[in-house]
């Protein structure tokens, strides 16, 4: 299978979905609407295509834009050793999205250290709480708008 014809079905399966494919540093990047996130990684996952990897997912905060967080997810195929980029914004009002948990396991941490860095939220998500920092952190300190002296509250000390 070549990376041509994955693309072609895609396009086939979900043109009024994708808003733009192009290529950098070799790895094809598809852009597609937040809302068809589901159904497109479902079908790179299915036979024949067989991205049965999620190598990693990210966000992108670009403050003073519209769509202000652009969600990044990195697939890869272990039986034709293709990788494939997906890229999909998210408004700064209503920073959600569908979980891939479902899909993959491993979609599980990722979501949540998004969510803890950046507040993204993600729609079906088991156990959507902080990874990193603290309970009672006020804040997403990845965001571009984060304080960079900001004081947090104190917590506790357990005996």
């Amino acid at each position: 299978m070549e990376k041509e014809e994955i693309i072609d079905a895609l396009k086939q399966n979900f043109s009024e979905k994708i808003r733009d494919i192009s290529v950098q540093f070799g790895d094809e990047i598809i852009v597609i609407d937040r809302n068809s996130l589901l159904d497109i990684v479902k079908f790179l996952k299915a036979e024949p295509y067989a991205f049965t990897m999620l190598l990693d997912l990210t966000c992108v905060d670009y403050k003073g834009e519209e769509l202000r967080f652009e969600m990044v997810y990195h697939l890869f195929s272990l039986s034709t050793n293709i990788r494939l980029r997906i890229k999909t914004r998210l408004p700064e009002k209503d920073p959600s999205i569908d979980s891939l948990t479902s899909v993959w396991k491993n979609a599980n941490w990722l979501e949540r250290e998004a969510y803890d860095m950046f507040g993204i939220r993600f729609d079906g998500h088991p156990y959507l709480r902080r990874l990193f920092m603290y309970d009672g952190f006020e804040g997403h300190p990845l965001r571009k708008d984060y304080p960079l002296r900001k004081r947090q509250p104190r917590i506790r000390m357990r005996k």
